[in-house]
């Protein structure tokens, strides 16, 4: 993951503040810029990797194609409750995901909480928290490198106040390959 997406947002949360920062395990740490531009002891939370893709890490999607054929057209119908090869699939990430939601909205009931992750671990736990089939993440919500999601939780349930927000970052950084 590129650091410069996750430096530029540190520029821009003079807005509120947030009392808690989840991040995701501490093989690449996205997030620590962040917390260091913050003051905030990042806090790695492993529930918050990116989906396990078993075999098919680091390989092409031509390449998984070609050799996980089947797994592959399984996979692209229903990632819900079909994996990678030997990898995980989305039902487990959304549980995962929301028990750790589901704390930090228990050890902060007020506030704003900040939450690094990547971009199928946040859109698995979004469509879940909004009732979208997990199944259709792919399909249904955006998440590019380096954007910005608010969830609000109201007595009727999470209330989606923005997705996928990158006006933080410059245009340059807008229009990086893979954001």
């Amino acid at each position: 993951m590129r650091e410069l997406p996750v430096r530029a947002i540190g520029d821009d949360t003079d807005r509120e503040p947030v009392p808690g920062v989840g991040a995701r395990d501490s093989r690449q740490e996205p997030a620590q810029p962040l917390c260091e531009a913050l003051s905030y002891e990042m806090q790695i939370r492993e529930e918050l990797n990116e989906i396990a893709y078993g075999k098919w890490e680091g390989l092409t999607k031509e390449k998984v194609e070609r050799e996980y054929h089947d797994d592959y057209i399984s996979w692209l119908a229903d990632p819900a409750w079909h994996s990678p090869t030997e990898g995980e699939r989305a039902v487990v990430i959304a549980r995962r995901g929301l028990n750790v939601v589901e704390e930090i909205k228990s050890r902060f009931a007020d506030g704003n909480i900040l939450i690094v992750s990547h971009k199928a671990t946040i859109r698995i736990i979004l469509c879940s928290l909004l009732g979208i089939d997990v199944g259709r993440f792919r399909y249904r919500l955006v998440c590019p490198v380096g954007s910005v999601s608010v969830v609000e939780f109201t007595p009727q349930g999470p209330l989606l106040t923005a997705l996928a927000d990158r006006s933080h970052l410059s245009e340059e950084l807008r229009s990086l390959p893979g954001t």
